[in-house]
């Protein structure tokens, strides 16, 4: 055990040596500022809560959710809108490569019990999405309008602070695809996307456990390693990677 715990070690410190993040302080100030909350659902928060869940309490993933919801509420306390993306999906229709999870009426796609606030609350905004990508999930199939574009360009907002679950994969998507979006113009007034270190988890699937579950390779996810990779992704994609929000 004391092996393997010591060569755990070593390779994240390899792996944050050589891709670094160097995470900083961000100050939201006066600026129109939103803040966005990605997934953090029961089905990916709570334990025991579906096929994605966590199976035990996991340190990472609960100060994720302390984190947002403390930000949320600072947020509305000083009148800046919060929008939360809601994982949901079709019952019985997969998103490959998971298993099914967060279908509609399940309870899974539902907030956290910690930020149900935000359902009834004036400064908060819900979005249903049935895809990794929130962004993308923010278009409607029908009229191919898009309510997160609506949402940012009517509060005119010059900055966006990102957390949520998971780091390496819905998070990493949104932000990398709002990069893009504001470098297209499609909306004029932002500028910075800040990613909050402590407000974003992911999970954990060691080599061990993806084996004896029979499942491929690409399945193994350290916990650790992916969340710093998703960091970095986002990092060097143009995103201000924060330790820090200051209000």
């Amino acid at each position: 055990m004391i092996s393997s715990v010591i060569k755990s070690d070593s390779t994240e410190a390899a792996i944050a040596a050589a891709l670094p993040i160097d995470p900083q302080p961000y100050t939201v100030g006066s600026r129109p500022t939103g803040l966005i909350v990605v997934d953090v659902v029961n089905g990916f928060c709570t334990v025991g809560y579906g096929s994605l869940a966590p199976t035990e309490p996991n340190a990472q993933i609960a100060k994720m959710v302390s984190e947002s919801d403390r930000l949320a509420r600072a947020f509305t306390e000083k009148g800046l809108p919060v929008l939360a993306f809601l994982d949901t999906h079709e019952p019985g229709k997969p998103e490959p490569p998971y298993p099914l999870h967060c279908e509609r009426g399940s309870g899974e796609e539902e907030l956290v019990q910690e930020l149900k606030w935000l359902e009834t609350h004036p400064l908060g905004t819900l979005i249903k999405k049935d895809c990794i990508n929130g962004f993308i999930g923010s278009i409607d199939i029908n009229t191919r309008h898009n309510a997160l574009l609506d949402w940012v360009n009517q509060h005119n907002l010059e900055a966006l602070v990102v957390v949520g679950i998971c780091t390496d994969i819905c998070v990493m998507d949104f932000v990398v695809t709002i990069l893009s979006v504001r470098n297209h113009g499609l909306v004029p007034t932002l500028k910075d996307i800040a990613v909050y270190t402590e407000g974003c988890s992911t999970y954990d699937l060691p080599a061990e456990v993806a084996a004896a579950q029979g499942l491929p390779k690409t399945a193994i996810h350290p916990q650790n390693i992916a969340h710093h990779i998703g960091l970095y992704t986002m990092a060097e994609r143009g995103a201000l990677i924060a330790d820090a929000i200051f209000m």
